[in-house]
């Protein structure tokens, strides 16, 4: 089972994102359990204390962007998970860049991207802790 931290603002996005995801992304990856944050302070809280193996960060919510929010974890958080960052439009690119985002993946929800994009960021995860 791996920890999936789903931030939004936006409780739409969240179940958009889990429905999308679903109980496993993908054959070849582990079952997810869901942890969701409407807030940059319990996406913090939940980093540093409840063992999350990947986020997904909508680079949309307010008032703290899932872009801001996604630089900051990956500057503060010690062994940052992976970040899949949802961005609002194709032109946000160099901002997910910025961020330092591991994976991006668009608005509107694309199922099928987001499943896959999530399920190589599990993958790359699981491998880094086998070799420690």
């Amino acid at each position: 089972m791996m920890r999936i931290l789903i931030y939004s603002d936006n409780a739409n996005v969240r179940e958009q994102v889990r429905l999308a995801i679903g109980r496993r992304p993908a054959a070849d990856v582990p079952k997810v359990e869901f942890v969701e944050c409407a807030t940059a302070p319990a996406v913090l809280k939940r980093l540093e204390n409840d063992g999350i193996d990947v986020a997904v960060f909508d680079g949309e919510a307010a008032p703290a962007g899932g872009m801001g929010v996604c630089r900051q974890v990956k500057d503060e958080i010690f062994r940052c998970p992976p970040v899949l960052l949802l961005i609002g439009r194709r032109d946000d690119g160099w901002l997910a860049n910025w961020s330092r985002a591991d994976k991006v993946v668009s608005h509107p929800i694309d199922p099928v991207a987001l499943a896959e994009a999530l399920a190589e960021l599990m993958r790359e995860r699981a491998a880094r802790a086998v070799l420690g």
